[in-house]
């Protein structure tokens, strides 16, 4: 009962993380994303409160004992944050979703390269499978094999490849930050350095929304707040390697959000390109399973992402 429980909290997240990226795209019409980026963290901030002082948790929150890694994670995420905004301001939903699932792609190349972890042939090969998937995604949008790419399209492509890429990034970062800093912490510091990061884009042009523009803005930072918590509960319940495979049921969500509120119907490129990235994620997660890595590891990073 306790792993469906988890697995009901991850879905959960999931939705929630979806309706905050439609207010988010439809918000982006209006103002730029990196007003809207400031507006996610700064909202999330009154959710992640009230949650630590219902848990009793809030002094912990404010713990800080490497106060420096908090500074990187900070930045990291706000910039990643910023550059995926972007891409939902350019891209159809399902679109920016499909690029974002080649964050386990980067992590396992990064861990390989920076962190000098063995990567066998079985892993090595479904990343490179994944990484196909990515570039006929991108392929209309960077080549001219299909037409000429709009300027926009080829600005909300690359945006979301290198948010996938600082992600991956963080992963590692996250690896070295849980054995010092608690989940609270993290979570809590985020908010807050996200929102001073994002909000020295001021001065290049934000711009005064409308009444409803505003509200899903403050709805997007809501949702952000109370996302982050039903993902960080899931991994309560449920191990990280039962709940990554359930991250992927997003793109069904994806396409019938955009197909319902934006109009958005996925190429077959898209389509194509999703179902092989989603096959090489689930290749890696079940090597991962079969190697035995740390389910605590995973547990802590990804439920801080």
């Amino acid at each position: 009962m306790s792993v469906m429980r988890g697995i009901g909290l991850k879905l959960a997240s999931l939705v929630v993380f979806l309706a905050m990226a439609s207010f988010v795209k439809s918000a982006t019409t209006e103002v730029p994303s990196v007003q809207a980026a400031f507006f996610r963290s700064l909202f999330a901030i009154p959710v992640v409160v009230g949650y630590l002082l219902s848990r009793g948790e809030l002094r912990q929150g404010l713990k800080m004992v490497r106060p420096g890694t908090h500074l990187i994670r900070g930045i990291l995420g706000a910039c990643s944050m910023m550059l995926g905004f972007t891409s939902l301001a350019y891209l159809p939903l399902p679109d920016a979703t499909a690029i974002g699932y080649a964050r386990p792609l980067f992590i396992v190349l990064f861990s390989a390269v920076l962190l000098k972890e063995r990567v066998r042939l079985f892993r090595f090969t479904a990343v490179a499978i994944g990484m196909v998937g990515v570039l006929i995604i991108l392929s209309p949008r960077l080549t001219m094999l299909h037409g000429v790419p709009s300027p926009s399209e080829k600005y909300g492509a690359l945006a979301a490849l290198i948010a996938a890429v600082i992600v991956a990034f963080i992963q590692l970062h996250l690896r070295t930050m849980v054995k010092t800093e608690s989940t609270t912490s993290i979570v809590f510091w985020f908010s807050v350095i996200a929102t001073l990061v994002t909000g020295l884009t001021f001065p290049f042009g934000w711009v005064m929304p409308s009444g409803w523009i505003l509200a899903q803005l403050v709805l997007a930072g809501l949702l952000g707040g109370v996302g982050q918590i039903l993902l960080t509960a899931s991994y309560r319940h449920a191990p990280a390697s039962t709940l990554a495979s359930f991250e992927y049921t997003s793109m069904v969500f994806a396409v019938l959000v955009g197909y319902a509120f934006f109009g958005e119907v996925p190429t077959w490129m898209t389509i194509i390109g999703a179902a092989i990235i989603v096959a090489s994620g689930l290749l890696v997660i079940h090597r991962e399973r079969q190697l035995g890595l740390s389910a605590e590891r995973l547990k802590k990073t990804t439920a801080l992402m």
